[in-house]
């Protein structure tokens, strides 16, 4: 495994925690939002302000638009980006402290947060616009959340990295979500439940990656639409790799040697750990 894919799985587990821990949704209802998907949508581009539904949309353009505009712009008349961004430090301070308990200000915790911010400080910006959001705040002082905020950071940096990946292959947001279901990298559930796109949007989807020859006609991926998929995952591990690269093995190792007692703690997370969390991937054509 690549050590950029190596470090995202890291950092990765210790961020997710922000979508399921019931503080955030609590203290997130508290500010105004409604449901799971305004939280999600409006808690991760709050940095950028109150942006419209298209600024969104092209962002996560893995999401359906029509997912996006039932949350978006609407979370800004209920709320407004500073308030739900406090909201979502004060729900993630409680949830890590009831999930990591007396660890939460470690030792161990503090080294990482060290080695985060010095991977943080080396990610190039341009181009990853969440990144550049989040960056721009202040760095929490308590460390189990300063932790989470750089988590946050280098988690966006590769969803930018990816997107750039999944552009530049010229996949549609339905055609990246049915690629990766159909190279049997993501439970079929996501497409419509995850992802919001309707079973027409998905049928269009596989007729197109049928015809570019990335499926077959069960919607298996070809031997085409597997390299096509893996040349995906490459351009996302190479872009995502400079800031590591920068800090040595040495150090990458050290962060993944006192972060995985850490997540160990945490609940699994539903991007690399869906085989566990979801039922078998067999049904793939709609």
């Amino acid at each position: 495994m690549q050590r950029a894919r190596r470090m995202w799985e890291c950092v990765e587990r210790y961020h997710q925690l922000c979508y399921w821990a019931p503080e955030v949704r609590e203290t997130g209802s508290a500010a105004g939002l409604r449901g799971f998907w305004m939280n999600y949508f409006a808690t991760r581009v709050a940095p950028l302000g109150p942006v419209p539904a298209s600024v969104v949309e092209s962002l996560f353009f893995y999401y359906a638009p029509a997912r996006v505009r039932r949350a978006i712009p609407d979370a800004w008349t209920y709320s407004s980006p500073a308030a739900v961004l406090a909201a979502r430090y004060e729900g993630m301070d409680a949830a890590l402290r009831r999930e990591l308990g007396e660890l939460a200000g470690g030792d161990e915790v503090r080294r990482c947060v060290d080695i985060v911010h010095a991977a943080c400080d080396a990610a190039d910006p341009v181009g990853r616009v969440l990144l550049a959001g989040w960056a721009s705040l202040e760095w929490p002082n308590e460390p189990h959340l300063a932790l989470w905020h750089g988590c946050t950071l280098l988690r966006e940096y590769r969803s930018g990295c990816h997107l750039v990946a999944l552009a530049a292959a010229g996949l549609s947001g339905c055609e990246s979500v049915v690629s990766q279901v159909a190279v049997d990298e993501a439970p079929h559930e996501w497409i419509s439940q995850e992802a919001g796109w309707t079973g027409a949007e998905a049928a269009l989807a596989y007729d197109s990656l049928r015809a570019r020859g990335w499926v077959d006609a069960d919607g298996w991926a070809t031997q085409a639409g597997h390299e096509g998929r893996a040349e995906i995952e490459a351009m996302t591990d190479r872009l995502d790799g400079a800031h590591w690269a920068a800090l040595g093995d040495q150090i990458t190792d050290a962060l993944l040697a006192d972060m995985a007692p850490i997540n160990a703690l945490l609940p699994k997370d539903d991007q690399i750990d869906w085989r566990e969390l979801y039922p078998s991937n067999e049904t793939r054509t709609d």
